[in-house]
């Protein structure tokens, strides 16, 4: 006779679905239901049940695992990385800390060039090589999706390489891999003097053959003095669109050049940073439906100011929290710490911030059908942790409170074989 679960997870002392109608807006991302105990039913990788241990304590299942006094969350979802890269950036932290800023920085040929330099150098294997140690660390986290952009390349040859290392680690598994192309990251220092002809490049080469390839699914572009302007932004983005890739932007991060207005004209599914937006963009957002992804480990790693989620939340914009994992400002796969920050440092509730990192995270690369929370039908990505209740995940920040992450099902990591 056939089990009734492949894996019954119970009984369960606070199970947390994160389910419902994404995205989760305003008032309703401060109520997180729970059910205690609780019980998770997996059948072919996907969620066959997430309701109370007394439906289901007598069925039959091929494995059984129970944690009565521990909580249970949807796999984590980070919207916005920068993997794959290389290159040590350590150096800098010393120069930030005296003084230097980050565009400073990366004029003088260190920042993102600096990574550039060390990208066109690797061969792909070495590229994917470092992507997969920086999954395994997004595993030993709770994440079990993650987008992940190109951008350290700058030039087709060495933004392909990114994109084909991408397709390769997601092919891999266990993890769900989304790739961005981000092309328009920073002007290459060939192009230093013409900017304009670099983005006929992007427009012209680069954006066809990715569509045409299908090697990425979004287009990002960094929209920020020094970068990239509005109208550049627009232009990349425009053309992207009409190829059929979905339009996200780094908006405002270090000051107001209407990126988030741009990115409620130009139909983003992201924009993502804010710390600088204005007023007008973020109801311009909230009008537009657009997830304003917030990045509080980029501002804690710079000493900046953090986005005004409070604002976003009150303008019923859509929000999600990332840790923008990269080798320059913000070097970390822990998404947990990084939901602390927005807790601590931008005033978030924890329940807004673990919405924001689930099912609104999910909605945000618009994977919401299919991860983000734990119900019937979805892959059932799932954490376990040590901890009583999600309060506690926060209560003592900074804690390893993770026990094990299973990604369609299946054991991905835990903390006993680490």
């Amino acid at each position: 006779m056939a089990a009734d679960f492949d894996l019954l997870v119970g009984p369960v002392g606070c199970l947390v679905p994160c389910a419902g109608p994404a995205p989760r807006l305003g008032a309703a991302l401060k109520v997180l239901p729970t059910l205690s105990p609780g019980a998770l039913g997996v059948r072919g990788g996907r969620v066959a049940f997430a309701g109370p241990w007394k439906e289901v304590h007598d069925a039959s299942a091929r494995e059984r695992v129970a944690l009565p006094k521990g909580t249970l969350l949807p796999g984590l979802v980070d919207p916005h990385t920068h993997v794959p890269f290389l290159g040590d950036r350590a150096h800098e932290l010393r120069l930030r800390l005296e003084g230097a800023t980050y565009m400073e920085i990366g004029r003088a040929g260190g920042g993102i060039l600096s990574t550039m330099a060390a990208v066109r150098h690797a061969s792909a294997d070495e590229l994917h090589a470092s992507a997969r140690r920086l999954a395994a660390r997004f595993l030993s986290h709770g994440v079990t999706t993650f987008e992940a952009k190109s951008g350290y390349g700058l030039n087709e040859t060495d933004e392909i390489k990114q994109l084909e290392v991408i397709r390769r680690l997601a092919g891999e598994g266990p993890q769900t891999v989304t790739p961005t192309f981000l092309g328009a990251h920073f002007v290459p220092p060939e192009f230093r003097e013409s900017p304009s002809e670099y983005v006929d490049l992007l427009v012209d080469g680069l954006l066809p053959r990715v569509a045409r390839e299908g090697l990425a699914r979004f287009c990002d572009v960094f929209c920020e003095d020094g970068a990239f302007t509005p109208d550049q932004s627009r232009r990349i983005l425009l053309a992207a669109k009409e190829l059929g890739l979905l339009p996200r932007l780094h908006a405002d991060e270090i000051v107001d050049t209407g990126g988030a207005a741009l990115a409620a004209e130009v139909g983003a599914v992201s924009a993502d940073h804010l710390m600088a937006a204005s007023p007008r963009g973020i109801e311009a957002m909230a009008r537009a439906g657009v997830c304003a992804t917030f990045l509080p480990g980029t501002s804690f790693y710079l000493r900046k100011p953090y986005a005004p989620a409070r604002a976003f939340i009150e303008a019923g914009c859509p929000i999600a929290l990332s840790t923008d994992c990269n080798p320059g400002s913000s070097y970390t796969t822990n998404l947990l710490h990084v939901c602390a920050l927005a807790v601590f440092g931008m005033g978030l509730l924890p329940e807004e911030a673990l919405w924001a990192v689930t099912l609104n995270a999910a909605y945000g690369l618009r994977l919401h059908e299919d991860v983000g929370s734990l119900e019937a039908g979805k892959r059932a990505d799932f954490t376990l942790w040590d901890a009583p209740d999600y309060l506690h995940l926060f209560y003592p920040y900074g804690e390893a409170q993770l026990a094990a992450t299973y990604c369609a099902g299946r054991l991905a990591w835990s903390k006993e074989t680490s």
